[in-house]
């Protein structure tokens, strides 16, 4: 079992920038993958980003050149900087993590970009 827990969304003005955190806990070896997925009112849930172990990094076209996942293996933590923030970047965001072949998620942070 592996446990997520996000943290640092919050309401931005358009332009803006927001970094949200993911505490990863438990079985932390067995992790393959983690990332961030998020889900706008009335929309599928979609990738944002991806880090694997093996450091490859996949970012949605949408957010490419403005957000950066990161990890700190240390902390166990996953981060997901995002920069020059749009109003239709605002969704819930969740932590995701691919490990002994099941998918965990966070429970999910409000992030709404608005002026």
């Amino acid at each position: 079992q592996v446990q997520l827990v996000e943290s640092g969304g919050g309401l931005v003005q358009p332009g803006g920038s927001l970094r949200l955190s993911c505490a990863a806990s438990g079985r932390i070896s067995s992790i393959y993958g983690m990332g961030w997925y998020r889900q706008a009112p009335g929309k599928q849930r979609e990738l944002v980003a991806l880090i694997t172990s093996g450091g490859n990094i996949n970012y949605a076209d949408s957010v490419k050149g403005r957000f950066t996942i990161s990890t700190n293996s240390a902390k166990n933590t996953t981060y997901l900087q995002m920069d020059s923030l749009k109003p239709e970047d605002t969704a819930v965001y969740y932590c995701y993590s691919r490990a002994d072949g099941r998918n965990y998620w966070g429970q999910g942070t409000q992030v709404t970009v608005s002026s």
